[in-house]
């Protein structure tokens, strides 16, 4: 049974990181998953996310159903992922030490790690926009400088108060973004702009690919929002709360991101969240719309600044055995981490549209793989049995290196390359299909199959999950699941 615990300060600053969550800590409903990721979803770049598609080719009669078939596989598997936190109580990297080995989960995770940093640095971009637009200051770098400051101090306290992040920015997203679907049917003849152009089967998998990419980049860090819900939560409830707020909030971003890119042109290109204020119409109901972006984005950027420090915490980690640090410490790799986001930010901050899409593409790349190891193996290999105790022991079940499972991602990345569709490299079969990335499914379907057949006959999963001794506060260490 979980222990009750005195209620914490939403201003309390969280002093776990990578180590287990005890039950006497677990507390929350699925419902907080359903908030987070719907307030996170519900921001500037889901928008720019959503314009993309149109931005480059595709009709938004055909680019919005594309976006919510990619949005739903994508949620998916991203939700699955989610799934895995209560019943474990670790980071999901930490969690991934059970296919790759305690080093060799450190291969994906240098990439988790540039992840957070490309999506913290584009992310900074508009939001440091909308502070400009909010203080009346035209240096887009004090902007930026301003927002990274707001990211350190939220993703420095810790959980609770990213959570409540999410709270709010759900609410000021229902609001905000409900307002610029009126204001944009308000303002202009959106039916005159869309189904004016054919099916096309490349740009309709662009879109695809860029709702899937958008969730599956999701998946190396949901599990760190999950893992503090009491262990005997539901799976069921847990999966559902994350896709439905994930899905719906960011397939109600990218139509609206769609419907702008289609009834604009050229004119949202330059300032996409300049083009979003001049929508809200008075200066007064601009500036709130400017606080929504800057709430919305908040709450993601945290998300990233929380999830690069747990990766970047990993890594050492697997090499020095530690799994705490003091507040002190875990409070410097955060700062530093928001740092170099946001020198990134002013030095990246030209030719933002295409840049993204590159950076959104190239993700799906290496992470596909990586979630098809993971879910595959948690949930059809080990059948969600895991010695988390051996998860942070070279020595353990686990090992240094997992070469099968090592093996299977290199050869998952590299299948990928005949179908990309990238801006530096077009694969020979993409342009076969007429343009087409469909890498995203080959690099899912692929190394699921190979690694499934591979890993049956190698992996020794435990009888049943074995949690720490001190972790349940009695003698039992080992919990049938």
């Amino acid at each position: 049974m979980t222990l009750e615990q005195p209620p914490e300060s939403r201003l309390a600053v969280e002093h776990r990181t990578i180590e287990v969550i005890p039950d006497a800590e677990r507390h929350g409903t699925p419902r907080s998953q359903f908030t987070l990721w719907f307030g996170a979803n519900m921001q500037i770049t889901a928008i720019v996310d959503g314009a993309l598609a149109v931005v480059f080719g595709a009709d938004a009669l055909w680019a919005i159903p594309a976006l919510l078939i990619g949005n739903i596989l994508g949620g998916i598997v991203m939700a699955l992922h989610s799934a895995q936190g209560p019943r474990l109580g670790v980071p999901q990297m930490i969690s991934s030490r059970a296919q790759f080995g305690v080093f060799g989960a450190v291969l994906p995770l240098v990439m988790v790690i540039l992840m957070y940093l490309g999506f913290a640095a584009t992310g900074s971009v508009l939001a440091g926009q909308a502070v400009c637009e909010i203080l009346h200051i035209d240096n887009t770098k004090v902007g930026i400088l301003i927002f990274g400051a707001l990211t350190a101090v939220v993703a420095v306290t810790g959980y609770r108060l990213i959570h409540l992040a999410g709270r709010i920015a759900t609410v000021a997203g229902i609001v905000g973004l409900g307002y610029l679907v009126i204001a944009l049917f308000a303002k202009y003849d959106v039916g005159a702009h869309v189904g004016n152009k054919s099916f096309d089967l490349a740009t309709f998998l662009l879109a695809v690919s860029l709702g899937a990419g958008w969730q599956l980049t999701f998946g190396p860090y949901v599990a760190d929002y999950s893992r503090y819900l009491p262990r005997e939560t539901s799976e069921r409830a847990t999966f559902w709360s994350t896709f439905a707020g994930s899905v719906i909030g960011s397939q109600w971003s990218m139509t609206l991101g769609a419907l702008i890119a289609a009834v604009a042109g050229d004119a949202f290109l330059p300032d996409q969240v300049g083009f979003v204020g001049d929508l809200a119409g008075p200066a007064f109901v601009a500036f709130l719309v400017y606080l929504v972006i800057l709430v919305g984005k908040l709450t993601v950027n945290c998300l990233n600044a929380y999830g690069g420090f747990m990766s970047i915490l990993t890594t050492v980690t697997a090499f020095d055995g530690r799994s705490r640090i003091s507040p002190v410490v875990r409070a410097a790799y955060i700062v530093a981490f928001t740092a170099t986001s946001v020198v990134i930010a002013i030095a990246a901050s030209a030719d933002f549209l295409g840049n993204f899409k590159n950076f959104v593409l190239l993700l799906l790349m290496v992470f596909t793989p990586w979630s098809a190891i993971n879910l595959t193996d948690y949930y059809l290999i080990s059948r969600e049995r895991v010695d988390i105790p051996a998860l942070y022991d070279p020595n353990g079940r686990y090992g240094r290196w997992n070469i099968p499972a090592l093996t299977c991602y290199v050869v998952g990345v590299v299948a990928q390359i005949p179908f990309l569709a990238q801006k530096l490299y077009t694969g020979p079969l993409t342009e076969r299909l007429g343009g087409a990335d469909i890498s995203w499914i080959v690099g899912l379907a692929f190394t699921a199959v190979i690694y499934y057949a591979w890993a049956r006959k190698t992996n020794n999963p435990p009888a049943e999950t074995i949690y720490p001794a001190a972790d349940r506060g009695d003698d039992a260490a080992r919990v049938l699941v």
